[in-house]
């Protein structure tokens, strides 16, 4: 039989033969297992504070099976991801927030060097399977999650390797060949999922007989098309696209010479480019951007779209960071660039009510340059997608994805993404809204309120300092060692003692030990997601203190519903 205990540690008296619940004000305790805002951030789904508890208790192999429930790549993504979680980590406003893309990398790498498996069963042998164009971040997502629910999965990829952009354009600086290798291979070795190479869209496989062979098709092809780019008609003759220069790079490990360029853009390849022409050998490297740095006067939709990290690392290395401007005329010496125009840019608001960016007259000035290269965005090679492609992207009408009833866009493609992360919860969302379909049903959202720092009582929380993870100097830098090191199991898992758990039960007790009327009883079997905790409303006055004292703001005062 369940023992019930009540708070205080002298006898209550004769205080429990008298019920006082109809003395309650207007409002009544509840719990509330909000989000926690790391979570809410996530484009992945991760739920931080759920992986962070169990390291709190020392389980890390457990952390990771809650992380992987949703992220299959934390090794990738603790590297490569701008991590938002972070910036919405209510420990931000006491003594910092938590150092979360660390600790996801170290518990993607400390899986595979343990060989943790990964929790899923084997699809059943007449499992329906679903077609996935593309085994980039998007496409590798959708079909990991479609063996977490059931189903089988047939990747068809058109390079001899999977990774998509995670292979072909992000530097070994940030993400080492060997950790994708193991990480990508640990995925595609689970049953239930097949891939075929070299399977090109409209020459090799169709959408159509995709669509008519397997239960649902998920486009994830990326954006392989470069965005067509001039300035007034001016081109040069040695024109390079962003994207292709850095892909060639990869391959070939040379960059056309050069010894003062400009790069016009503002994404994590923009500032690769930069970094690593820079570390070739080209004296002057310069990143114009409409997006603004980092700082007060910043907006935060306004800021460059970059890693942190990797932009107080490429300040460090000495790339200049012209902001809110852009290259306003090329000047030429015949087929050859010599130099830039570089002016302003303000917001200005339109008759239509939209704001948008125009130059700032008289602030044009001239930057001596040999190569101007466009990082401007790519598109959908249209090849075997024409009836699809909507301006350059594929256009799904919902957040899970949608084109058709069986068809499913994902990741760059859509348009709306950008970040390894983001494709990854397309993934996530696709083969959740097919399993649901598949079973005769919608996919449920998770629509729970978010709790901020306001409804916290930080003073139950100690002070502690941020781990940190070692980080080789400017001049060590090159080309293929990773500029930013392993944390460590041991401050890992200090910095899951500095996680908040917001909006989740901690079993501190607070409640029940506060509560002036007895109103709080508990079982003497330990619950750690607040079952453990019960208001006894007979007793209760709405007086709200159990909701002040909680640190999580796991408890909240809610407006009286009756008896």
């Amino acid at each position: 039989m369940t023992v019930l205990t009540r708070g205080a540690y002298g006898l209550p008296g004769t205080s429990l033969a008298y019920k006082t619940g109809n003395w309650r004000s207007t409002e009544r305790p509840v719990h509330v297992h909000a989000k926690a805002p790391c979570h809410a951030a996530c484009p992945a789904g991760e739920d931080q504070q759920a992986w962070f508890a169990k390291l709190q208790e020392g389980r890390a192999e457990e952390a990771w099976q809650v992380l992987v429930a949703a992220n299959p790549l934390p090794g990738v993504t603790g590297r490569v991801c701008p991590h938002p979680c972070q910036n919405a980590c209510n420990r931000k406003t006491m003594d910092g927030a938590l150092a979360i893309h660390n600790v996801e990398r170290w518990l993607g790498d400390e899986a595979i060097a343990q060989g943790w498996t990964h929790p899923v069963a084997e699809p059943a042998p007449d499992a329906p399977v679903v077609a996935i164009v593309g085994a980039g971040p998007a496409g590798l997502s959708a079909a990991y999650h479609a063996l977490r629910h059931g189903l089988r999965a047939a990747l068809y990829e058109t390079a001899p390797e999977a990774g998509g952009l995670l292979r072909s354009a992000i530097p070994r600086t940030r993400l080492p060949r060997h950790l994708l290798d193991a990480e990508i291979g640990r995925l595609l070795s689970l049953p239930g999922i097949e891939i075929t190479y070299r399977a090109r869209l409209g020459r090799d496989v169709s959408v159509e007989e995709l669509a008519s062979d397997h239960a649902a098709v998920c486009l994830a092809p990326g954006c392989q098309q470069g965005r067509a780019w001039d300035v007034a008609g001016a081109l040069p003759s040695d024109h390079h696209e962003g994207l292709a220069l850095l892909r060639e790079f990869m391959d070939h490990g040379q960059f056309p010479p050069a010894s003062r360029i400009v790069v016009h853009g503002g994404g994590n390849t923009a500032v690769d480019l930069c970094r690593l022409m820079k570390r070739s050998g080209v004296q002057q490297v310069t990143l114009i951007t409409a997006s603004g740095l980092p700082g007060p006067q910043t907006a935060p939709d306004d800021v460059l779209n970059v890693v942190p990290r990797e932009l107080d690392e490429a300040l460090e290395e000495g790339i200049e960071i012209v902001p809110h401007a852009t290259v306003n005329r090329l000047i030429m010496r015949g087929s050859k660039v010599i130099g830039a125009e570089v002016a302003s840019l303000r917001k200005e608001r339109g008759a239509d009510g939209r704001t948008r960016r125009v130059t700032f007259e008289g602030t044009e000035r001239v930057i001596d340059v040999d190569m101007v290269i466009p990082c401007i965005g790519e598109l959908v090679d249209p090849e075997g997608l024409e009836p699809l492609v909507d301006r350059g992207y594929l256009r799904p009408g919902d957040t899970w994805g949608r084109l058709q009833d069986n068809l499913y866009a994902l990741g760059d493609a859509r348009g709306d993404r950008g970040t390894v992360a983001e494709a990854v919860g397309d993934g996530r969302r696709a083969a959740e809204a097919i399993a649901a379909r598949l079973a005769g049903a919608e996919p449920e959202a998770d629509d729970r309120g978010e709790l901020t720092a306001e409804g916290l009582n930080p003073v139950y929380y100690e002070g502690a300092p941020r781990s940190t993870a070692p980080k080789l100097a400017v001049q060590q830098r090159g080309f293929d060692t990773e500029i930013e090191g392993d944390i460590g199991r041991a401050a890992a898992l200090a910095e899951a003692q500095r996680c908040l758990s917001c909006g989740n039960c901690l079993a501190c007790d607070n409640c029940w030990t506060f509560c002036p009327d007895n109103a709080v009883i508990k079982t003497v079997e330990l619950a750690t997601d607040g079952s453990h905790y019960l208001f006894d409303l007979d007793y209760c006055k709405g007086c709200g203190l159990c909701a002040d004292e909680c640190p999580t703001g796991y408890i909240q005062m809610q407006p009286e519903r009756g008896p």
